[in-house]
C-alpha cells in the first residue's frame, strides 16, 4: 500500500523523500513497480474504473450507495462496504457547493387556505392519485429566476414545471397545466402545496376545480408537510444549481430542462423507488 501511494505521487514529491518517510528503499520501490499485478489487484483496478465511470455519468453527484446499486445492475459482484472503501481511497466523492438562495413562502394573503388533507401520507398506490407542488429559486447573472414544479408521489416523477422571472400565480398555473396535459388525470386527484398566495389564488383554484382535484395545503410554517418536494428542491440545488454559474436566465432554463427531463426523470436512481428512475418505476407497471 505504501508503494502504491508513492507511485501515485511521483509527479508531486521527490522519490527519495517519499521513500524516506515511510521507511522504504528506492530499490524496494523499483522492485514493486516491476511486479506482475495479482488477479485481485487487476479486479480492483477494473472496479475503480467502473466506479469512476458511474460517478462521472452522474455529474459527480452519486455517493457510494447509488454507485454500488449501479454496479450491481451491471452484474458486478462486490460488497457495498468495498465500494465505499474504494471511493474513499480514491477520493471519489459527491461534489457540492453551497450558495445562498432565499426561501420564502408568501402566506400573507386573504385567499382561502385548504386543510392539510395529505397529512404527510407521501405514498400513492397508483400514478396520478397524489401530486405535490412547490417553487424554488435560481440565481443567474441576470438576476433571480423561479421554478415551479409538480411531482407525482407514486413515482417521484416531475410531471409539470415552468420557469419565469417572477413568481406570480400564473407561473404555478403554467406548471399545473403542463402536468395536466402530460398526464390527463381523472377526477379525485389530491393536490398538495404550501399555503403561498400563488396556490391559494383564484386562478390556481379554478384549474384545480375544473379538473376535479382536491386541494391540500401544509400547515403554517411547517415545511415537513411537503417534505418530498423539499427533498426534490434540495437535490436540484445540490446536484445542479449550487454547482454551476448561469450567465443568463435562458442558460439556467436549458440546464434545468436537461436535468429534469434528461436526468432526474429518466436516469437518476431513487432510493425510495428501489434505486430505479421515476420512468423506469412507472414502466414496471406494464
Amino acid at each position: 500500500m505504501r508503494f502504491d501511494w508513492i507511485d501515485r505521487h511521483r509527479d508531486v514529491f521527490a522519490l527519495e523523500a517519499m521513500c524516506h518517510v515511510p521507511a522504504v528503499t528506492r530499490g524496494g520501490f523499483y522492485a514493486w513497480t516491476a511486479h506482475v499485478p495479482t488477479s485481485r489487484q487487476e479486479k480492483r483496478v477494473a472496479v475503480v474504473a467502473l466506479i469512476r465511470e458511474v460517478h462521472e455519468r452522474s455529474e459527480a453527484t452519486y455517493g457510494s450507495p447509488r454507485v454500488y446499486d449501479e454496479l450491481c445492475k451491471r452484474g458486478v459482484t462486490i460488497n457495498r462496504k468495498t465500494v465505499e472503501k474504494y471511493m474513499k481511497q480514491e477520493g471519489i466523492t459527491p461534489e457540492t457547493t453551497r450558495r445562498f438562495v432565499p426561501q420564502t413562502t408568501d402566506g400573507d394573503h386573504d385567499q382561502p387556505v385548504a386543510d392539510n388533507v395529505l397529512d404527510r401520507q407521501f405514498t400513492a398506490d397508483a400514478p396520478d392519485r397524489k401530486w405535490v407542488s412547490d417553487i424554488t429559486y435560481v440565481w443567474t447573472d441576470e438576476g433571480w429566476m423561479y421554478l415551479a414544479g409538480v411531482m407525482d408521489l407514486f413515482s417521484r416523477k416531475i410531471v409539470g414545471w415552468a420557469m419565469a422571472e417572477h413568481m406570480r400565480a400564473d407561473l404555478c398555473v403554467d406548471a399545473l397545466r403542463m402536468a395536466v396535459t402530460n398526464r390527463r388525470p381523472g377526477a379525485g386527484l389530491l393536490h398538495h402545496s404550501d399555503r403561498g398566495g400563488q396556490y391559494a389564488s383564484a386562478a390556481y383554484r379554478e384549474v384545480l376545480d375544473f379538473h376535479g382535484m382536491t386541494a391540500s395545503m401544509s400547515r403554517s410554517g411547517n415545511c415537513h408537510d411537503n417534505a418530498v418536494m423539499e427533498s426534490f428542491r434540495g437535490t436540484l440545488k445540490r446536484e445542479r444549481l449550487n454547482r454551476l454559474r448561469f450567465g443568463t436566465r435562458q442558460e439556467a432554463k436549458s440546464s434545468i430542462f436537461q436535468w429534469i427531463e434528461g436526468w432526474y426523470n429518466r436516469k437518476r436512481s431513487h432510493s425510495s423507488l428501489g434505486y430505479v428512475s421515476p420512468e423506469a418505476f412507472e414502466a414496471g407497471l406494464n
